[in-house]
């Protein structure tokens, strides 16, 4: 059974569904995508932040087979028992009822057929939006054809559902909506919108595009940790297809996930964002009749495409109950070196003390006296990355930190445990290729935790137990090698070779993860450091000239 008929199954109550649930403490991560890679999973999400890009796990489409704790990273804990907080229903914060009325819009006609092509995400019940259309376009009397073109279960499979409405069915003559002839796209995953099968539909000043701005990762994350979402270039190319006046995009992913707890409501959503606009030419008591037909989550799906009315309607009321939300999940905008700095001075005092931090603090103010802002800033980044390697004590430091002890609190509800998963060096097995093999430990964990964050006053000393492991001897060696190499580049730093100073730098976004994964990544980033280091002492033309 796939991944998406189990959550299908677990929904209706036709499959048990396992009291587990996996987290990834973020502030533990290190963004290697060891998770993804062991497996293999789209709900292990890219997750930016302050400190450059982590991993989220997508408790919406989760499947809970919890193999992604295989990956070599401790930020990894398992939720046992209780279960993800339900919104309240009387909460006047997630009722869009509360927020005013909804004025009705004008429908369009049908006297000529009115063709919508739904475009999404196979699992994700794209294949249901169409349906619901086409059950109200019949219970209203009208002539109605929908064909499907189904695609995999697995993000990246592209899904189609063409639906035509006309006053009778006689006025139909096609299966599916012809080239440049579609009136509306319900643009449920921006990648699918935008993708030459669905733009081939459009034409300027006929169709009009509900478009979800918000594109869920595809399968090339899982292989490339430095994907980048394609949203906006996606909203790009629909903008160009049908004018400015005929897109409507909003966030329904953060909507859906805020107000309503769970991603699965993008669809309905979207729906409703679009009928508002006018642009669906079907009665409202039809197609909450429709859903409440389909007897599959009723009230919620009628909750979600209100909201997506409120959406289209008053944005900005929407947009403000985002808000904390919005903060966390969209990019920050970028902060000035000063501030960056500031922040890292205040995150390695509480890693240490304030000595590491003044040590840390004056030797970017060195880089940045020769005057390279984009040099500065990538010493400033990367300096503080191998500073605040993540040992023993760190980890234990950030697992007990209250921001995420209440971050989970808010996340579950119920009787629950946390469970770490781990591989403690001095006493972790190894496996047959000579790794450390993790192991599950249970809630008394967090009281260990609590002492070993105490002792991180002995980080790098003769009583360190830990500071004795290639792991740790690495990652201070890193430091001094770090700064050496910097000092290199600004000895020999000219307009000709800033380029590549920027880049030495920057090499130890490269260093990621923990264990035998962070040795790897180191192995084949000091061969790219060596390079670019002989590439900075290649004499200029200048000087080959003379």
């Amino acid at each position: 059974t796939c991944a998406t008929e189990k959550r299908r199954r677990r929904k209706r109550g036709k499959m048990v569904d396992p009291a587990i649930r996996v987290v990834i403490n973020e502030a533990v991560c290190e963004g290697c995508g060891d998770c993804g890679v062991q497996s293999n999973c789209m709900s292990v999400e890219p997750l930016e932040t302050e400190l450059g890009r982590k991993r989220t796990i997508n408790q919406s489409t989760c499947n809970k087979d919890i193999s992604c704790v295989k990956g070599f990273c401790p930020s990894f804990i398992t939720v046992e028992g209780g279960q993800l907080k339900k919104k309240s229903k009387t909460d006047a914060k997630t009722n869009p009822y509360a927020l005013g009325e909804l004025p009705d819009p004008v429908l369009p006609s049908t006297a000529q057929p009115y063709g919508m092509v739904v475009a999404g995400v196979g699992g994700t019940g794209i294949i249901t939006i169409g349906q619901l259309l086409g059950v109200a376009a019949h219970m209203e009397g009208k002539g109605i054809v929908t064909q499907d073109a189904a695609g995999l279960a697995q993000k990246g499979g592209a899904t189609w559902s063409h639906v035509i409405v006309a006053d009778t069915q006689n006025d139909i003559r096609t299966t599916r909506v012809s080239m440049a002839d579609a009136h509306l796209i319900l643009g449920c995953d921006p990648l699918v919108a935008a993708s030459k099968e669905t733009l081939l539909r459009m034409r300027p000043g006929k169709t009009r595009v509900a478009l979800n701005g918000h594109s869920t990762p595809t399968a090339a994350f899982v292989k490339n940790g430095n994907w980048q979402n394609p949203a906006e270039q996606c909203a790009t190319l629909i903008t160009q297809a049908v004018g400015v006046e005929g897109i409507g995009i909003f966030n329904a992913d953060a909507v859906a996930t805020k107000l309503m707890g769970d991603s699965i409501f993008i669809n309905p959503m979207t729906l409703g964002y679009a009928w508002q606009k006018g642009w669906i030419p079907l009665q409202l008591d039809s197609l909450m009749r429709a859903m409440e037909l389909n007897n599959v989550a009723i009230e919620q799906n009628k909750l979600a495409f209100t909201w997506g009315r409120r959406a289209a309607h008053d944005w900005a009321s929407v947009e403000r109950l985002l808000m904390p939300a919005q903060v966390i999940a969209m990019p920050a905008k970028r902060d000035s070196i000063d501030t960056l700095v500031a922040r890292r001075v205040e995150l390695l005092t509480a890693y240490q003390n304030a000595a590491y931090a003044s040590d840390y603090k004056a030797f970017v103010d060195r880089v940045a006296a020769k005057g390279h802002k984009t040099l500065t800033e990538a010493v400033a980044k990367y300096l503080y990355k191998l500073m605040a390697y993540k040992d023993e004590y760190e980890v234990a430091r950030l697992h007990t930190d209250t921001a995420f002890l209440d971050k989970i609190a808010a996340q579950f509800e119920g009787d629950y445990t946390l469970n770490y998963h781990l591989a403690p060096p001095l006493i972790a097995k190894k496996n047959d290729k000579g790794q450390l093999v993790k192991q599950k430990f249970g809630p008394s964990m967090l009281t260990l935790f609590k002492l070993l964050a105490k002792l991180k006053g002995l980080r790098g000393t003769a009583l360190d137990p830990f500071g004795y492991t290639e792991e740790r001897k690495m990652e201070r060696a890193l430091i001094g090698e770090y700064k050496a190499s910097v000092e290199d580049v600004l000895r020999c730093l000219h307009a000709d070779n800033v380029g590549v100073a920027v880049e030495i730098a920057q090499i130890p976004e490269l260093m990621k993860g923990f264990g035998h994964v962070k040795a790897r990544n180191v192995q084949a980033a000091r061969k790219q450091w060596a390079a670019l280091t002989a590439r900075l002492h290649e004499p200029t033309a200048e000087l080959q000239i003379a």
